[in-house]
């Protein structure tokens, strides 16, 4: 099982920030629109060989699944691991590509995204996100800083702001 056979995959150099991040905002329409969540999509890329291990977005998988989430549930699939081992099983130097910051916080009691990058450990060297999370559900997230304080690099990919939330909140109530 491999996914690097996504069509846009081909065409993305390595190093090319910007362009992961358009990948997985195209995997982040995929997630149904809902006004209790947003639409958020992830890739994870080995830095060394630029293969995209996995892609994920907004409940792709069973259950009130987050775009990591789902990414790293496939990842402990495809090395046949639990999760919580998953950080044996990945390549030495892997990045995280969002395009909204991940959650520090779950509303519905589910493990918070930040905390499952940081239980995967050192592979994970950073993590890149489109926007910062909106304060909508929850208020201060402390991803960034987590991520900091744990040795991961938290990198911001700016120009796609606006396409991002679009996505992002499609479903919620606009207020006017």
């Amino acid at each position: 099982m491999t996914e690097s056979t996504h069509p846009q995959a081909q065409r993305i150099e390595a190093g090319d920030h910007r362009s992961y991040i358009k990948l997985a905002l195209s995997l982040a329409t995929q997630s149904p629109p809902k006004p209790t969540n947003y639409r958020v999509g992830a890739v994870v890329v080995d830095v060394a060989t630029n293969e995209i291990l996995a892609t994920g977005y907004t409940l792709e998988l069973p259950g009130n699944t987050h775009a990591e989430q789902c990414c790293f549930e496939k990842l402990a699939k495809k090395y046949g691991v639990e999760t919580s081992k998953l950080g044996e099983a990945l390549p030495g130097e892997v990045a995280l590509y969002t395009t909204v910051e991940p959650c520090s916080q779950r509303l519905s009691g589910n493990l918070p995204c930040v905390d499952r990058i940081l239980a995967i450990g050192k592979k994970i060297k950073t993590v890149y996100v489109g926007v910062h999370e909106p304060d909508k559900f929850v208020s201060g997230n402390s991803s960034k800083q987590k991520l900091k304080e744990a040795g991961i690099e938290f990198a911001h990919v700016g120009g796609l702001e606006k396409e991002i939330l679009e996505v992002a909140t499609a479903g919620h109530e606009k207020s006017t």
